[in-house]
C-alpha cells in the first residue's frame, strides 16, 4: 500500500507545480505527518523532491527529474476507493453511450464549464469511479472522443496508453487509410496501397 502511495505521490509531484503539505495529504487521503514521511522516503531514494518556504511554498520535483515506472503503477490499479469523481470531457455521442450503458456511472456535468477551443461542441462533467483499474476501462470503453481533465495522474497513465496502443497499431508500410465507410459513421478501413502495388 505505501508503495502504490508514494508513485502516486511521485505522478502528482510532476505536473510540476508547487504543492503544499496540506493538499498533498488531502488529495492522498492521509495524515500531513504522513505526507512529510513520504517526501523524506522519496528524497533519500534519490528522487529530488525539493521544498520552498514562505506563504507561497510548497514542494516540487525538480524539472530534471525522469521517472521510469509501469503505465498503471502496482498499488493503483486494483485499490478500491482511492478514487472518487474523474472529470472528463467529451463528445455528446460518447456521453450517450455511457448513459446508455451505465458505464460509467454517476455522470455529473460541470456547472460553467470552460469549452475547448477545437472541440466547441464536447460536454464537460465528471463520472464516479471506485478504482483506477476501473476508471481505465470503462473510459477506453467509450473510444477515442473523451479527454480526462483530472486527476492529473490518471491524465498521465491515459497519456502512456495512448502512446503504447499507437506504437502497437502502425500501419504497415503498404497499407493506407481509406475514407470512412458511410454505411459506419466513424469507421475506417485500411486498404493496400494499390499505387505501390498495382495488382
Amino acid at each position: 500500500m505505501r508503495a502504490g502511495r508514494l508513485l502516486r505521490l511521485v505522478l502528482i509531484l510532476q505536473d510540476g507545480r508547487r504543492h503544499t503539505a496540506v493538499d498533498l495529504a488531502e488529495h492522498l487521503q492521509v495524515s500531513t505527518r504522513t505526507v512529510l514521511r513520504d517526501l523524506e522516503s522519496l528524497s533519500s531514494a534519490g528522487v529530488p523532491v525539493y521544498a520552498t518556504r514562505g506563504p507561497h511554498g510548497g514542494f516540487q520535483l525538480l524539472d530534471t527529474f525522469q521517472r521510469s515506472v509501469q503505465t498503471v503503477p502496482p498499488g493503483l490499479t486494483g485499490a478500491r476507493g482511492q478514487l472518487r469523481r474523474v472529470r472528463v470531457r467529451l463528445a455528446p455521442a460518447a456521453l450517450q453511450l455511457a448513459l446508455v450503458d451505465g458505464k460509467p456511472e454517476g455522470w455529473r456535468p460541470r456547472p460553467d464549464p470552460t469549452p475547448a477551443p477545437d472541440r466547441p461542441e464536447w460536454i464537460e462533467g465528471s463520472f464516479r469511479f471506485d478504482s483506477y483499474d476501473a476508471a481505465i476501462r470503462e473510459l477506453l470503453a467509450l473510444g477515442p472522443d473523451f479527454e480526462i481533465l483530472l486527476p492529473t495522474e490518471l491524465r498521465t497513465i491515459m497519456v502512456s496508453i495512448g502512446r503504447q496502443l499507437a506504437r502497437q497499431h502502425r500501419l504497415p508500410p503498404n497499407a493506407t487509410v481509406a475514407p470512412p465507410d458511410a454505411t459506419r459513421p466513424g469507421a475506417t478501413a485500411l486498404e493496400p496501397n494499390t499505387a505501390a502495388n498495382p495488382n
